[in-house]
């Protein structure tokens, strides 16, 4: 999809589209108002004013509409809108070793209990091995810095789809 189109779009397919960047009702809220955009660069420069003014509330909810790395069925079932964004994002941790999903799955539990939100990172890139690492590393966190550093994430992943979104990356 081209800008032009994305500013064209009716109401209900542009939230949707957003909404497929970012959980967060009101981030795609703030983005449908803002449109149409004049550039690609006051598309991003709004989307990250939005995020950011979204506070602790909206960056959980946009958390919320993310699978847990390596959990290949909730992606495909409750995160239906986003599976093919979400299952290429984390290819990587499709194919690690059974030992690697293990220790995923366990510390996947142990950072929700700790933090109340599933384990956000940008995953593209990120081997399992890479992300089984960060997310053990972040468990040692204080709260309010993990918020803050899962918060970055979030806003990487909403860039990112909005250069699928926009067709920028494959």
């Amino acid at each position: 999809m081209t800008l032009a189109q994305l500013n064209a779009l009716g109401e209900m397919e542009a939230r949707a589209e957003f909404e497929r960047c970012c959980g967060a009702k009101r981030w795609a809220e703030g983005m449908l108002q803002a449109r149409p955009f004049a550039d690609r660069a006051a598309l991003f420069a709004r989307a990250e004013r939005e995020f950011w003014a979204l506070g602790e509330t909206g960056w959980r909810e946009a958390f919320s509409h993310h699978p847990r790395i390596g959990d290949q069925s909730s992606a495909l079932t409750k995160f239906a809108r986003t599976a093919a964004w979400a299952a290429e994002e984390q290819s990587s941790a499709a194919d690690a070793s059974g030992i690697v999903r293990a220790g995923l799955a366990e510390a996947n539990r142990v950072y929700e209990k700790k933090f109340g939100y599933v384990f956000i990172v940008c995953a593209t890139g990120k081997t399992a091995e890479e992300m089984f690492g960060m997310l053990t590393a972040r468990l040692e966190n204080a709260p309010g810095s993990e918020l803050a550093i899962a918060a970055n994430e979030q806003l990487e992943i909403t860039k990112l789809r909005l250069e699928k979104l926009l067709g920028d990356r494959p």
